[in-house]
């Protein structure tokens, strides 16, 4: 297995990268490699100060950089050498079975769909966020922040392929599927809301169990929570900062810690031809290293391929 890692996407990259890269390739099996893409001068000389001394890493040369603020699509084509572009070609060519970055998240959701391209019968491609469940385990949201603005068969099929993805990802047989709503009622919420609500309970695909309300989603009462964009990245980002609060006020809880954005480290852009993984622009070297690790599960998962039969 080759998990490829732009070395040069994120506030704190390339030496956030490059340290959670080392401190992840000492835990993983012989037979997985980290490739880590970006200026091989600056790569070498991390790896050589984080004392790295393993074959387990590997380092491709890509010149430029897709900054924070630079404009995707012109980003991407103003920039063939960067180390987004490359990253997506090695995987387009299957020479990396997944492709990680903490860096411009248009950009990589953008590279996703120009290399690998949309499944065939995928309307929209979505991010999923990991939800930590009070029972334990985690509940996949989608989308969490790829598209603001959703149709009601768009929301339709996020419940189809949230549920192939949490099935291969948590091996759960029949994962049960939510719309997050204003309430629990059938006819509660927006024309949107109710629209996908009763197109996801005439679905005989999935195990719909019908609207969720906000203060339910640590509740275990679904494994997928399908909502749009706008209001799923909203959900999921105050849900990160209940982290930050109960830090700030000297409260420790190993629930709460499960909302720290470094546990899980990365999410899952879902719908596409391949394995790609995006990572807070503010990464750690602990969010990177459990990136990491979270990537190896997706790449064992097959999610994609089971996605694509599913649509085919």
């Amino acid at each position: 297995m080759k998990i490829g890692i732009d070395a040069m996407g994120g506030d704190f990259a390339p030496d956030a990268i490059i340290e959670g890269a080392v401190n992840a390739a000492s835990q993983l099996p012989p037979d997985i490699h980290i490739v880590l893409i970006g200026k091989q001068d600056v790569i070498n000389a991390l790896l050589e100060k984080y004392n790295y001394q393993g074959n387990q890493i590997e380092v491709v040369h890509a010149e430029e950089v897709v900054e924070m603020g630079e404009h995707p699509t012109k980003a991407l084509s103003q920039k063939p050498h960067s180390s987004i572009s490359i990253g997506f070609k090695l995987l387009k060519d299957k020479q990396l079975d997944i492709f990680c970055g903490a860096g411009n998240t248009g950009a990589m959701h953008v590279g996703a769909l120009f290399s690998i391209k949309a499944i065939e019968g995928i309307i929209r491609p979505a991010i999923v966020g990991f939800v930590p469940q009070k029972k334990g385990g985690h509940a996949v949201m989608l989308d969490i922040g790829a598209n603001a603005d959703c149709k009601p068969e768009v929301l339709e099929q996020f419940g189809v392929i949230g549920s192939i993805f949490a099935q291969q990802t948590f091996q759960i047989e029949r994962p049960r599927v939510a719309l997050m709503n204003i309430g629990e009622e059938e006819q509660k919420g927006s024309v949107v809301a109710q629209a996908a609500h009763q197109l996801l309970k005439d679905n005989t695909r999935i195990h719909f169990v019908g609207n969720m309300e906000g203060g339910d989603m640590f509740d275990d009462k679904a494994d997928v929570i399908v909502t749009d964009g706008f209001t799923g990245n909203a959900l999921f980002k105050l849900a990160e900062s209940f982290y930050d609060v109960a830090k700030e006020r000297g409260i420790q809880d190993d629930f709460i810690d499960k909302m720290n954005y470094e546990s899980v480290g990365g999410s899952s852009i879902i719908g596409v031809n391949g394995n790609v993984m995006i990572a807070h622009g503010i990464s750690s070297a602990i969010a990177i290293k459990n990136m990491i690790t979270w990537a190896r599960k997706q790449v064992e998962s097959h999610a994609y391929v089971q996605i694509a039969k599913a649509l085919s």
